[in-house]
């Protein structure tokens, strides 16, 4: 009798634990596939910038740079092509995803937002656009200035919504994400030969880079308090770049080191400014970070790190080489999986290179928006 109670005990704690199993495995497995941050306290993700963040902006502006129509967007929600220059998610999204505010950064332009989509952020950012003011003209799209002002006005929506003080905390714990400055550079200064009759490279750096500290100023200024600015990519990787330059030298690795290197000079040129600028404002509660896209983009392409792509001298769209925006069309040929390129276009990379780029930038969102 009592080997029977034991038994059937036994089985009650079996039929228990089973059943825990079944209720607490599945939410284990979603949170180790979607991790979050810990200690968030950003209550929004506000962005600036050009194609690599802009998340359809450009759709409401007279321009070519567009990504509003197929393939653009055919591995995002509903395959549904949304503006993005890839074929899905963009780091912005990956970041407002993983600090548990929502899964994409909306396009402030869109006149359908809700004041509670307005409230968790948006992108002002618009493709083609750069901090030299010659840069978004070339492109007629939305120039820094322009963005910032844009700004203030989303600012002034929420203070109707809210109220002046609420607006002011709201505006000071929101994370803000720069990423521009790649156009002015490859489209602009090395393209066009107006900026190179005035500029030496070295001299070209310092000018974007005053105009660069000028809009964190600017930012600081309307209340941002935690800023990711994102460094140059390796722009002599970059498929167009090689295309119309190939005169150049090419390195081992397939790509036109001159051009990486002015990226590479810049970065360190931004990196020293933003020390400077995090030291003189730190009382104010500033924590200014630069995300190093340049290594984790190398590493992508070298074939370092934990993710392994098979394709990295050319963009996944048409032939991969000079291909962007409406040279990348619905009926451009594809690759078999985007997944094993880094470039979606001959400019833009993958999603997956981009939820490259914020794994590698993970331990500084954790450091930024933590209380």
């Amino acid at each position: 009798m009592e080997k029977a109670c034991s038994k059937q005990h036994l089985l009650q704690h079996l039929l228990r634990l089973l059943f825990y199993l079944l209720i607490f495995i599945p939410s284990i497995s979603k949170a180790l596939a979607n991790p979050r941050a810990s200690n968030n306290s950003a209550p929004a993700v506000i962005v600036f910038g050009d194609s690599t963040v802009d998340p359809g902006n450009n759709n409401y502006v007279r321009t070519v740079f567009k990504a509003n129509f197929a393939p653009y967007g055919k591995d995002f929600a509903n395959h549904v092509p949304t503006g993005r220059f890839s074929n899905g998610r963009l780091t912005p999204d990956f970041i407002a995803s993983y600090i548990g505010i929502k899964e994409s950064i909306p396009p402030y332009l869109d006149p359908t937002l809700s004041i509670k989509e307005l409230m968790t952020g948006v992108s002002f950012a618009s493709a083609g656009s750069g901090f030299d003011p010659l840069t978004p003209k070339v492109s007629n799209v939305i120039g820094i200035p322009k963005q910032l002002e844009n700004f203030k006005e989303y600012k002034k929506r929420l203070e109707s919504a809210i109220g002046t003080k609420n607006t002011e905390n709201h505006i000071n714990k929101a994370l803000f994400i720069v990423s521009a400055g790649t156009n002015d550079f490859v489209i602009n200064y090395f393209t066009l030969p107006i900026r190179r009759k005035t500029y030496s490279v070295s001299g070209y750096q310092q000018f974007i880079l005053q105009t660069a500290t000028q809009f964190l100023q600017d930012l600081f200024e309307q209340g941002a308090r935690r800023i990711l600015f994102s460094a140059l990519p390796p722009m002599g990787c970059l498929p167009v770049v090689i295309t119309l330059f190939s005169n150049h030298a090419i390195s081992e690795c397939g790509c036109l080191d001159y051009f990486s290197s002015v990226g590479r000079q810049f970065n360190q040129l931004l990196q020293n400014e933003l020390n400077l600028m995090q030291i003189r404002l730190a009382t104010h509660g500033v924590r200014i970070h630069l995300t190093d896209s340049y290594s984790a983009l190398t590493d992508m392409i070298q074939g370092q790190g934990r993710s392994a792509f098979d394709e990295a001298s050319r963009g996944c769209c048409g032939t991969g080489y000079l291909e962007t925006s409406l040279l990348c069309n619905p009926k451009s040929i594809l690759c078999p999986d985007a997944s094993k390129y880094v470039f979606w276009d001959s400019i833009h990379p993958t999603e997956e290179a981009y939820n490259n780029v914020f794994k590698s930038i993970r331990p500084i969102i954790d450091a930024i928006i933590r209380d």
